[in-house]
Formats: C-alpha cells, sequence, structure tokens
C-alpha cells in the first residue's frame, strides 16, 4: 500500500459518486451508503428527511467518509477516509444548484444537502501484489 496525499486522495474521492458514511447514532457507530460530490475540499451529501445522519448534522457532528475503488482480481485500487464535521446546508441557492449536481440513487425524497468539511483526510493506493 502507498499513502496519497491529501490532493490525490480528494482528487480520487471525487471519481466515484458512491461512498460510506460513519456516524453515531444512540451512542453506536451507523454507516450509511450514500452518493457524494467534492466541491472546493468538501464533501456533500444527499439524503432523505428522516435519515438519522440529518439529525446528527445539525449538531455539527464529526463523522467518517470512505469510498474506494477496487479490483480483487489485480488487487489494485485506492481507499480514501475523510473525518471531518457535518453540517446541514440551508442556503437556498446551494440547495437547488447540489439538487442539480447530485443525482439521489435511491428513490426516497433526498432533499435535504450535507456538507462535510474535512479535517482529516487520509488515503492508500493498492498496488499490484504477487498472486498466489
Amino acid at each position: 500500500m502507498v499513502e496519497l496525499s491529501h490532493t490525490e486522495a480528494l482528487r480520487l474521492l471525487g471519481t466515484v459518486q458512491l461512498g460510506r458514511v460513519a456516524f453515531s447514532e444512540q451512542a453506536l457507530p451507523a454507516i450509511r451508503p450514500v452518493n457524494h460530490l467534492v466541491e472546493g475540499g468538501d464533501l456533500i451529501v444527499r439524503t432523505h428527511g428522516g435519515a438519522a445522519l440529518l439529525g446528527r448534522a445539525l449538531l455539527s457532528e464529526v463523522v467518517a467518509y470512505e469510498a474506494d475503488e477496487i479490483d480483487a482480481t489485480t488487487r489494485t485500487g485506492w481507499s480514501v477516509v475523510v473525518t471531518g464535521t457535518a453540517t446541514r446546508v440551508e442556503d437556498p441557492d446551494a440547495l437547488a444548484r447540489y439538487h442539480r449536481l447530485l443525482m439521489p440513487w435511491l428513490d426516497a425524497e433526498s432533499g435535504q444537502v450535507i456538507r462535510i468539511r474535512p479535517v482529516i483526510v487520509t488515503g492508500y493506493r493498492v498496488v499490484g501484489a504477487e498472486l498466489d
């Protein structure tokens, strides 16, 4: 495994649309798949109004976000984890723009938008390994 720079990790994160957000729900870890986009170094995700993550974002809670692209056949790929504060996007112009740019991958009503401001960004590239 080769460690990625902050810049390269965010660049790779921007090449995929799906990841997993980890947060605390009733004092226990919870992980949900969500789609995202990277903008200005921040992660933007859409969620539905009843999502547990939305309630945590109102409190500016620290969350983790992970996405990867791994090829099991060649044993190559990358993985990036972002840890930062989640907040709800409330500006009407920003909401309208994110609704156009970030299409939900589930049929659920996903009108709420969360911004994750990275504090820690780690990433690794998995280079080809010898096959047994």
